[in-house]
């Protein structure tokens, strides 16, 4: 199989894309370089150009293939089959928590890597993030409003502006994570958020230790296809 072959094959695409998926949320976009990623993919630079037309292009890229594997991930959470809206609202925090582990850039957010950095200098970065976040944020609302109307119906916040406010405090979880060199100080932001929903519900504390065994049985089968897509990937030619 020749270069020109390679490079043009749809598969160049997305070890690219993987490959600045993990580079970005290791480095930073601003400290990311094309040859980075090249280097890391084990592709030319004309592979690179093929199929984006600057680190730009790649990033606004990166983040719809970040996005749509985490609706893939969330998609498929188990979480997601419980009846009551509140147990969804909480097992999505759960399974949040769930996967804060390992090295810092597998758990942190792309999203939230990039438009810190970028909000102000690269437009198209910022529109690409906010769209992604915006988007996961609503899904989210979804349980909070209907677990609004069965358990807080008088209350005065609305569900959008919860869903925000979840999202704002993973992302800060993600930079304390960074800062303190370690998932701990983001499980117990997450641990917080919990709580302060089920206070919020008017929902007192209960034994669910057989959720966190089945979102953490869920997390490792998720992680180990992952790992085995990701080496296919890496082998091939």
């Amino acid at each position: 199989m020749n270069a020109a072959t390679t490079e043009s094959q749809p598969d160049a695409r997305a070890r690219l894309l993987d490959t600045a998926v993990q580079v970005i949320r290791t480095q930073g976009y601003t400290a990311s370089t094309v040859d980075d990623i090249c280097r890391a993919a084990g592709l030319t630079k004309g592979a690179f150009f093929h199929h984006f037309k600057s680190k730009e292009d790649l990033a606004v890229a990166a983040a719809t293939h970040f996005s749509q594997m985490a609706e893939r991930l969330f998609g498929d959470a188990p979480y997601r089959k419980l009846a009551d809206p509140l147990d969804r609202l909480l097992g999505y925090i759960d399974f949040r928590t769930a996967i804060l582990a390992g090295p810092i850039p597998e758990f942190t957010c792309l999203l939230g890597t990039m438009v810190q950095e970028a909000y102000d200098t690269h437009p198209a970065i910022r529109r690409a993030c906010d769209t992604y976040i915006s988007a996961h944020a609503a899904d989210v609302a979804k349980d909070i409003a209907a677990a609004k109307a069965l358990y807080a119906p008088a209350a005065k916040w609305s569900a959008e502006s919860l869903a925000l406010y979840t999202q704002a405090v993973l992302q800060g979880a993600f930079v304390l994570a960074k800062s303190k060199g370690g998932p701990e100080v983001a499980r117990d932001c997450l641990a917080h958020l919990r709580r302060y929903l089920l206070q919020l519900f008017n929902r007192p504390p209960g034994n669910e230790d057989d959720d966190h065994v089945g979102t953490t049985r869920h997390v490792h089968l998720v992680r180990r296809a992952t790992t085995r897509k990701q080496r296919r990937r890496s082998t091939a030619t």
